[in-house]
């Protein structure tokens, strides 16, 4: 599927930097293509949509994170299968500000509440609504970058 079918919005960090009440990150993430595609990449092989616990986020620098305008691919996966169910290009200083406000929030929140949410709309319309607790970032060799990573404590990669 086309990395440009897709927009992403993220909605709750300016918190972080304005010291102001936290509040939940959301990234609303809205297709804009052929509705099948999406509809069988979000199903499992029954034809019901995936839960959160089946679908794994991250992200996966394209550049160096030293380079000003480092960019990489956000990327939803299929945890069962490992296939990709979107993707999409995002700037590395907009993700990694999402993170840090999933993080920092994360710390209030009760832990099963999840520390952000995501939302994928089509045509306007919500299709699925995840709350996650991870969000994996690699650098462009594959390596996970811990630092960067949004990793809930006691999980073991």
């Amino acid at each position: 599927m086309r990395r440009d079918y897709f927009e992403l919005d993220v909605e709750n960090i300016s918190w972080v930097d304005d010291d102001g009440d936290p509040s939940k990150p959301l990234v609303r993430i809205a297709f804009h293509g052929p509705s099948e595609e999406l509809d069988r990449r979000l199903s499992d092989p029954s034809g019901a949509y995936l839960d959160a616990s089946e679908t794994d986020v991250a992200f996966r620098l394209q550049n160096s994170l030293d380079e000003p305008d480092a960019t990489g691919v956000v990327s939803v996966t299929n945890r069962i299968t490992g296939d990709f169910v979107l993707e999409l290009n995002e700037e590395a200083d907009d993700v990694l500000t999402f993170i840090r406000a999933a993080r920092e929030y994360g710390q209030g929140a009760e832990v099963n509440d999840g520390r952000y949410r995501v939302e994928v709309t089509m045509d306007g319309d919500e299709v699925v609504t995840y709350e996650k607790q991870t969000f994996l970032v690699y650098d462009a060799d594959g390596n996970l970058l811990r630092s960067h990573s949004l990793i809930p404590s006691g999980v073991e990669l």
